[in-house]
């Protein structure tokens, strides 16, 4: 199979006939085998009846739903789960992403070899409280993950190597960092497409004011996942030994200069209960004590299997 388009989906029943339709012509056009896996989110508005009877025209497209809402990034990695075609597109279900960038990113990943083509919407319909905060994390991101050549991490329109998807783990937000996932697995040939964006034009926005927060936090998590999340031990032991180090000084110097005074008859002002520096020491001797033992604890668990993506899948079709 050529191509597996995967689309996450919540409450857009409106616009799936148009979006399977579209999809469905540009592969016929350019003869591709496809597959097209509709991932139902826990839609409340019909979408599944909708894909049920989409599916009885149209063999290629597949659905699975979900018994509740998980968010995007579980309807993501189940939908990766599930591709098999060689070449893995992502878009979004409310038409803002044009099927026409298929062809094009299908070749860009099976003639110029890339891992990953990520879509760039350089003018977007979107208003200033979005664009903005957008601009500010894609930039943090490019800082913090090394990936300077994108300028937008969390465009839906994606194409990927099948081997990228079959590698990589999606979950909580972080679909909004899958550039940074994949090389974080060793996918390094990333690029970027221009691509269209298009006015929606059914319902609305799921994503509120909350979504940058979470990116901000998700950012910082999948920083410190990718370069610490096999050994823990080297973030939390680093900090812990430094800071019990830098107690365990400070203590000797306060002792030292106590038995100093007495030895030389010098007259001692406080005690050593009484001076800032005892009660500094006392908190990094603590503190790194503690931070040591919670690397200890986060190796442990990093050898445990994750089941933080099992989701309950009320039907496949």
């Amino acid at each position: 199979m050529d191509i597996s388009v995967v689309v996450p989906l919540y409450d857009e029943v409106e616009s799936l006939p148009e979006l399977t339709t579209w999809i469905s012509r540009v592969m016929d056009e350019n003869r591709f085998t496809y597959e097209i896996i509709l991932v139902d989110d826990g839609s409340s508005d019909g979408s599944w009846d909708m894909i049920r009877r989409l599916q009885t025209n149209n063999p290629f497209i597949k659905g699975i739903k979900f018994r509740r809402n998980y968010g995007k990034s579980a309807a993501l990695n189940t939908g990766f789960e599930a591709a098999q075609g060689d070449v893995v597109i992502t878009m979004d279900a409310d038409l803002q992403d044009s099927p026409d960038e298929i062809p094009e990113l299908y070749r860009r990943i099976t003639e110029e070899k890339y891992d990953l083509i990520s879509g760039w919407k350089a003018k977007r319909h979107d208003p200033l409280s979005k664009t903005i905060p957008t601009k500010v994390y894609n930039a943090a991101t490019r800082r913090m993950s090394g990936i300077h050549n994108l300028h937008d991490f969390n465009c839906g329109l994606k194409a990927y190597r099948k081997a990228v998807v079959k590698n990589i783990e999606v979950y909580g937000e972080m679909h909004r960092y899958i550039p940074v996932i994949a090389k974080w697995a060793g996918f390094v040939r990333i690029g970027e497409q221009l691509v269209e964006h298009r006015p929606r034009k059914y319902g609305r926005t799921k994503f509120g004011m909350s979504r940058f927060v979470n990116g901000l936090l998700d950012l910082l998590s999948i920083f410190f996942v990718g370069k610490f999340g096999k050994r823990p031990m080297h973030f939390f032991g680093t900090m812990g030994v430094l800071s019990f180090l830098a107690g365990t000084i400070i203590a000797i110097w306060i002792i030292w200069d106590k038995l100093y005074a007495i030895a030389h008859g010098i007259k001692i002002q406080r005690d050593v209960t009484a001076q800032p520096l005892f009660y500094i020491a006392l908190v990094a001797i603590i503190l790194g004590s503690q931070l040591f033992l919670t690397g200890f604890v986060a190796e442990l668990v990093s050898r445990s299997a994750s089941e933080r993506n099992k989701y309950q899948i009320e039907e496949i079709i």
